[in-house]
């Protein structure tokens, strides 16, 4: 008898695109950006002007696209990356005005709440669900901030 090519068992159309999946970017190795913030409104030493290598992983939850997966990788990244080198704020803070008159003002990230690993992982939750497909159920961000400090859902 011939050889043949093994046979894979066949996925009918509707558990192709009905099956929801979850695709975990930077589980093991988290996605990196650099950014400065402070908490402007604390009485310790986060309300000065300082920095983190942030660590952040990611997982969405949906149906597969016509493509065979839940979203293309690189629309998180780029989301992500919006915030690399650049200094998070919240609004109000007298450093928007400082940023502004350097010349820098699009160095300045503006949130509607203090720039925690918390809110940053919200913030980041909301703008990846505005520009990923219908075909997405659930973002689930988490920022570490330190070896320390992470904040964000269950991944």
């Amino acid at each position: 008898m011939p050889q043949h090519a093994l046979e894979e068992p066949i996925i009918s159309s509707q558990d192709f695109t009905e099956a929801e999946r979850t695709l975990h970017v930077g589980r093991d190795r988290p996605i990196r950006i650099s950014a400065g913030h402070r908490i402007l409104h604390h009485d310790g030493k986060c309300s000065r002007p300082h920095g983190h290598n942030y660590a952040i992983r990611v997982a969405v939850t949906g149906t597969l696209t016509e493509e065979g997966w839940v979203v293309d990788k690189g629309d998180i990244t780029e989301v992500l990356f919006d915030w690399d080198h650049r200094f998070l704020v919240e609004q109000d803070d007298p450093l928007i005005e400082a940023f502004e008159a350097s010349g820098d003002s699009d160095a300045a990230v503006v949130l509607d709440q203090p720039p925690t690993a918390e809110v940053m992982g919200l913030v980041l939750e909301q703008r990846l669900e505005d520009v990923l497909p219908d075909t997405v159920s659930d973002v689930v961000v988490e920022v570490r901030e330190t070896g320390e400090l992470a904040a964000g859902g269950p991944l």
